[in-house]
């Protein structure tokens, strides 16, 4: 297939256009860093992520098109200023790529964007599904107008999935790697309480659930993107240490979270328990189901 990826240098996407080469598939990546992909991939266009341009050709005749663009959520303090950069990357950039879909000659048939299970908001212990309602807070706010837009996609004719992503744990980006840090100063910690369930998913099973979702036409709507085994914070926490072979100290309570990391705190204080309902209901069988073993996938290669 010919396929276009947004993102395709970032912690996801660098990964998936390997993937895709790998299936002899034809890629072409939209990247703000052209330096950077112009080192490893075959073919790239430099586009801003929010108005047409040459790249907007890049879409005539695709199979399918990837989203992963977006301003990280874990780099920065959310200040107003940052909360706008969160949303304005993801909106301007989905809506620039449904505009060039409407544009093209012959337009792509599957339109694959990303979200996160912050849709959902903080649910205690309820356990949610795609059919479940949004969430209040921040995240869900940019999850739903993210969605929306892609959801745009739908009256050109295309097939739209929006894949929500939980804690996508690999050593090298994501969240995982800012906990992991203290541990391997032997200052493990648990964020807040340690009851919040968290909705985690190997890098692994992200490239391959998307690869999955590429064939099998009939998947579209929202995808949790989540293993199917959700852990409590405080389980995630002690598994690392155990894999690490370091100590988990002490629980850091909520309010300190909050004093430090301001409203960014609710990416490791807020639960979510999301269940994977597409996926295993259309066949799709995880490489890594289970938190232990992943852990050791990665840490101990």
């Amino acid at each position: 297939m010919k396929i276009v990826v947004s993102g395709g240098t970032g912690f996801i996407g660098g990964t998936l256009v390997q993937a895709l080469l790998k299936e002899n598939d034809r890629v072409a990546v939209l990247t703000r860093n052209a330096k950077k992909a112009s080192s490893n991939l075959m073919h790239y266009e430099a586009w801003n992520g929010t108005s047409q341009g040459t790249w907007s050709r890049t879409l005539d005749g695709a199979d399918a098109v990837i989203n992963l663009a977006g301003e990280s959520l874990a780099e920065r303090r959310w200040t107003q200023g940052q909360k706008q950069r969160i949303m304005a990357s993801r909106i301007d950039a989905t809506r620039a790529l449904v505009e060039a879909i409407a544009g093209a000659d012959k337009e792509p048939h599957t339109f694959i964007s990303a979200s996160a299970v912050g849709y959902y908001g903080n649910v205690g212990e309820d356990e949610v599904t795609e059919e479940s309602l949004r969430g209040e807070g921040f995240l869900a706010d940019v999850c739903e107008r993210w969605e929306r837009e892609a959801f745009k996609a739908e009256k050109l004719g295309c097939r739209v999935v929006v894949t929500r992503f939980g804690l996508v744990v690999e050593e090298d980006g994501g969240v995982l790697r800012k906990l992991l840090f203290p541990f391997r100063f032997f200052a493990g910690v648990v964020p807040g309480t340690g009851k919040q369930w968290v909705s985690w998913v190997h890098r692994d099973d992200v490239i391959g659930a998307i690869l999955y979702i590429l064939n099998e036409k009939a998947i579209s709507g929202p995808v949790n993107v989540v293993a199917p085994e959700p852990v409590r914070m405080g389980e995630l926490c002690h598994t690392l240490a155990r894999v690490l072979r370091r100590p988990c100290w002490m629980s850091v309570p909520p309010a300190l979270i909050r004093l430090a990391l301001g409203e960014m705190g609710s990416i490791v204080l807020d639960g979510q328990k999301v269940a994977p309902k597409k996926l295993e209901g259309r066949g799709y069988r995880f490489l890594h189901p289970t938190l232990l073993p992943a852990l050791e996938s990665i840490l101990k290669r």
